[in-house]
């Protein structure tokens, strides 16, 4: 029977993605890829295979702009269950000790307060942080404990939803870089019966929600036009950044990887590049000389949102 190899598309746009519970980011990803047919596509931020929620993917020239989202503030609802500390931080471990839960509410919003603002938190062994080329989870994998250094992360809110016997539901807003599983363990600590993290849903992460997210279930379920259309356009990834909209001229010079002068241009850093009719161009940055730099372009002038037939 002869076989037929199967197309992939050229796609541009970001898909909000409520990732299920139990297959990592990189197999939600593949999976979605699938579906799109699509020919490049990446994740913005690794959420662990327990976890549920916001998941933004990546296809085409988004994928330019990943970085972004990787670096924003994230938003979670973390369930914390109590008395019992375990070898990933998380309920997938084993059991290493186990404390009688004597704690009251007052209590846990008095440790909760103690967490909020900056915190040095140390990375766990159970994560995809690279040491000498393989991620952490190999050596810890293979019984071997590595030497990590404390990292700064700052907690911008941490609000107790419920507390009910040994566990305790909490809202977090969070830098980048925040390992929610640490938190817990961390917490449970402080309470001095130890802690690990029980569930994790990410319900925010820079400008997107978990509302206008969709399960890949519902996009099965869906004809490929109705798909195509619930993709966003790749500068909403550059969301809250200053916009610069560039004449004809400006625009084709840019496009050309030249630096152009436009007046008014009072500050310095990043801002998103738009052409005369509104056409997303590409990431730029003003100079010190008060000039625009090109730094990360998309392919053609417009950002192309439906599929290449």
């Amino acid at each position: 029977m002869q076989q037929f190899k199967r197309i992939k598309r050229t796609i541009s746009g970001v898909l909000l993605l409520d990732k299920a519970h139990g297959i990592s980011s990189n197999t939600a990803l593949q999976q979605v890829k699938r579906l799109f047919q699509a020919e490049k596509a990446g994740h913005t931020g690794n959420l662990d295979p327990l976890a549920t929620g916001l998941l933004p993917l990546c296809f085409g020239e988004a994928t330019k702009f990943s970085q972004y989202l990787l670096d924003a503030d994230k938003i979670y609802q973390a369930v914390i269950k109590l008395g019992a500390t375990t070898t990933t931080g998380d309920v997938e471990g084993e059991i290493i000790s186990q404390h009688p839960v004597t704690v009251s509410q007052l209590q846990i919003d008095q440790v909760l307060q103690k967490f909020i603002g900056p915190v040095q938190q140390i990375p766990p062994m159970y994560s995809a942080l690279k040491h000498q080329g393989k991620a952490l989870y190999t050596y810890a994998r293979a019984g071997i404990e590595i030497e990590r250094k404390a990292r700064e992360i700052i907690i911008y809110s941490l609000d107790l939803d419920e507390f009910s016997g040994d566990e305790l539901s909490v809202t977090v807003s969070c830098s980048k870089g925040t390992y929610i599983r640490v938190l817990a363990e961390d917490i449970g600590a402080e309470l001095g019966c130890g802690a690990h993290l029980k569930a994790l849903r990410r319900i925010a992460t820079g400008g997107f929600d978990l509302s206008q997210s969709l399960t890949l279930t519902q996009l099965e379920h869906m004809a490929p036009e109705q798909r195509d259309a619930c993709l966003l356009p790749a500068d909403c990834l550059l969301e809250g950044m200053p916009k610069v909209i560039l004449d004809s001229e400006s625009a084709y010079y840019v496009q050309q990887g030249q630096e152009v002068w436009q007046s008014k241009q009072s500050s310095t850093g990043l801002v998103s590049l738009y052409g005369p009719d509104q056409a997303f161009l590409g990431l730029g940055e003003i100079t010190d000389a008060g000039k625009i730099a090109p730094k990360r372009l998309v392919v053609t002038a417009k950002n192309l949102v439906a599929a290449l037939p």
